[in-house]
């Protein structure tokens, strides 16, 4: 079939690149469309806290969002200042749609230092929360200082003011299309080294633009079907360009080698097809599974992000086996004209007698030591993934600088809970809410609750209650077990964003075993499919999990634990956010396996025509160990510029996948994959008859295996 559709594509050329211009061009308008339909709701269907939320804000307007918190400070007693009463009704009255509550305004002692020198106004902004929303902490501020005496100071902290803050400020940092042009021009780089002529070079950017541009087209589409996260517009941008050029690299590596052995363009060109075509399928699938693999959590925004991430890789195989072919047959062996490196860098072919052949039979010499090696790492990196705690890092371990930071600093020598940053919100319906409110205050781990003069709105009333520990530590969810149990049976429940956190690990990692079982099974029947063997694609998810391990290890090592994170002015979070190793696995499990389907095809391919299991080892190595650090360090560079990005959570999902491709791509694919498949020999390439019918798999005739010790 790919045979056919290179002979189409040669004879179509002109015709086809005609249209993907056409189709490109549009996807230049629909990406401008789709900017203002982005969805930046993060829904937790079905949970108790986060309809509580919802309920929350449907009724006051406010709930959803965590409050501002003004820290005083003065040098008598506090809760008797007539100047700190005063700025708090300045705040309030300038925030007509907020609820706001403090000791002026409930009398209660949890609003007041144990030394009395201290008091703290929360201030909940009415609304949702969306990424460019801002929390107003710089004007609070300002108002709330005004007429304060001498020796009286004010600062405004909270979760939404300390994010802020380590993100410099707020900043909006990098766009997506500066972020794609900064990851293109890196590519350009790595590519200009790879090939050395100039339309080799370009080629991959024109894919890559396309695939974008066209993927960006179906998602505004889809759009008018079902919400789609903004956070997809980053992935269609870096992803997007990461396997656009992964794709395209494929084939210009092949297209070449068949110009070297004298086939013609037309023949060069099915060839291509045939073989590196037919690879960008297999591991164009695999990424789209991995991806879609998140449409088994219950959240309506990350299956959004599955759905219209599954696009991507979509798109790319379209381009890489319909554009690009139309575009090698018109250049034909004009691809290494234009030279742009001196004639000794420019790849001459025959990888076989250069670096990586050597090291591919240095392999085959010692595989045990190899294997080893790799082992040990793989082993001491997922030791410290196990350590991984999926949680927001609490609010004492956000980095940055500037008001914020002072005021989280002030309550905490004040002796006051950081559960005032992120409180819970207990509504009650037809109740009496100072009862509600004795009743919480009795719980183990409440430092105070209250039920604010105000905070009622028709038959619904608010109590207000803080946590004696940070919204994030993991005492949290005892609090919050013990609050559900003391509201059951009663006409109150829990929310506010403690509890609804707590809503989001449990929906994502209570249903995380199935969407393994997804990925896993789909996985191993399309390797199967394609290797035409049960070991390979076994080896195959083993070892790819075994690279997420790693990469755990390595965000764990970096972030969690500290251990260098002071390159990106973080200090140790002691939890990794809960979204990040979910995402992490997504995009981490499709792209790695890339790799290994590109090196197992050349290694099948060259089993096929010898028998000889060392020597489809070496050729396979060989001719796929530049494609594959190439292809991965483009991958790295895009995901590094995305680190750029101010929010620190960004930086860790960002470095998290750069680090963890570039390990899949040299301590597995380099030192693992050749290394186990040399000890494991001609099992590599069993598989039972029955897996065969089952699969659908067309009997081939037996290879005579070649004995091991002539080729090594």
């Amino acid at each position: 079939m790919l045979a056919r559709l290179a002979h189409v594509v040669a004879r179509r050329r002109k015709a086809i690149i005609g249209i993907w211009l056409v189709l490109t061009l549009f996807g230049g308008f629909a990406a401008g469309q789709v900017s203002k339909r982005w969805f930046q709701s993060f829904s937790i269907p079905g949970r108790s806290a986060y309809e509580t939320s919802q309920r929350t804000l449907h009724t006051f307007g406010v709930g959803v969002r965590p409050p501002n918190v003004l820290v005083f400070h003065t040098s008598g007693d506090a809760s008797k200042s007539g100047a700190i009463r005063a700025a708090t009704e300045r705040v309030a009255k300038a925030n007509p749609g907020a609820l706001t509550s403090s000791y002026y305004s409930t009398g209660s002692n949890a609003f007041v230092s144990g030394d009395r020198h201290t008091t703290f106004m929360e201030v909940y902004p009415p609304g949702i929360a969306k990424f460019d929303t801002k929390s107003g902490a710089r004007e609070m501020r300002k108002l709330a200082a005004t007429g304060l005496p001498a020796g009286t100071t004010v600062h405004v902290t909270g979760h939404d003011p300390l994010e802020e803050a380590s993100s410099h400020g707020g900043g909006g940092g990098p766009s997506v299309l500066l972020e794609a042009l900064v990851g293109g021009a890196g590519a350009l780089v790595i590519l200009l080294f790879v090939f050395g002529t100039l339309p080799a070079v370009l080629m991959p950017i024109v894919v890559a633009i396309a695939s974008i541009l066209n993927t960006f087209t179906l998602v505004w589409g889809l759009t008018y079907l079902t919400n789609v996260s903004i956070i997809v517009q980053f992935l269609i941008a870096l992803v997007g360009l990461g396997v656009a050029i992964d794709y395209a690299l494929l084939m210009i590596f092949r297209f070449r080698d068949e110009l070297r052995e004298g086939e013609d363009v037309e023949t060069a060109l099915v060839e291509t097809m045939t073989h590196a075509g037919r690879s960008v399928i297999v591991s164009g699938t695999t990424v789209a599974v991995g991806l879609l693999s998140l449409i088994v959590l219950p959240l309506p925004f990350i299956r959004s992000m599955g759905i219209g991430g599954m696009l991507i890789p979509a798109v790319s195989v379209l381009a890489a086996i319909t554009l690009l072919p139309a575009m090698l047959a018109v250049l034909g062996t004009r691809i290494n004209s234009v030279r742009l490196l001196p004639r000794k860098l420019v790849d001459r072919g025959h990888p076989e007698d250069g670096p990586w052949g050597r090291w591919a039979r240095f392999v085959l010499r010692h595989p045990w030591r190899v294997a080893v090696v790799g082992i040990a790492i793989v082993a001491v990196l997922a030791g410290i993934g196990t350590q991984l705690t999926p949680n927001e890092a609490q609010l004492k371990n956000f980095p940055g600088s500037g008001d914020a930071i002072v005021g989280r600093d002030a309550l905490a020598a004040a002796h006051i809970s950081p559960g005032v940053m992120k409180p819970f919100n207990v509504l009650v319906v037809n109740g009496n809410p100072q009862e509600v409110a004795a009743k919480v205050r009795a719980i183990p781990g409440i430092a105070g609750a209250v039920a604010p003069k105000g905070w009622q709105r028709g038959g619904a009333s608010l109590v207000q209650a803080f946590p004696a520990v940070d919204g994030a530590a993991p005492q949290i969810q005892g609090i919050i077990n013990r609050a559900n149990d003391t509201l059951k049976g009663t006409n109150a429940s829990l929310g506010g964003v403690p509890a609804v956190d707590r809503d989001f690990i449990h929906a994502i990692y209570g249903n995380f075993p199935y969407v393994l079982a997804f990925v896993l099974v789909l996985t191993l029947i399309l390797l199967a499919r394609a290797f035409r063997s049960i070991v390979l694609p076994i080896k195959a998810a083993i070892l790819n999990l075994a690279s997420l391990a790693a990469a755990y290890g390595i965000v764990v090592f970096i972030f969690q634990m500290g251990h260098g994170s002071s390159l990106w002015n973080i200090s140790a979070t002691g939890a990794i956010p809960a979204w990040i190793p979910l995402m992490i696995f997504a995009f981490l499990f499709g792209l790695s396996m890339d790799y290994e389907v590109f090196m197992l095809t050349r290694m099948r391919e060259a089993y096929d025509e010898t028998g000889s299991t060392n020597h489809a080892i070496e050729l396979g190595l060989a001719r796929t160990g530049k494609l594959v650090t190439s292809a991965a360090l483009i991958l790295f560079f895009a995901f590094l510029v995305l680190s750029a990005s101010p929010g620190y959570e960004v930086k860790l999902f960002a470095i998290g996948l750069a680090a963890g491709i570039i390990f899949d791509a040299t301590v597995m694919r380099v030192l693992l994959v050749p290394a186990l498949m040399r000890l494991l020999g001609r099992a590599n390439w069993w598989m039972p008859e029955w897996t065969r019918s089952a699969l659908f798999i067309p009997k081939r005739e037996k290879v005579p295996e070649v004995p091991a010790a002539e080729n090594i």
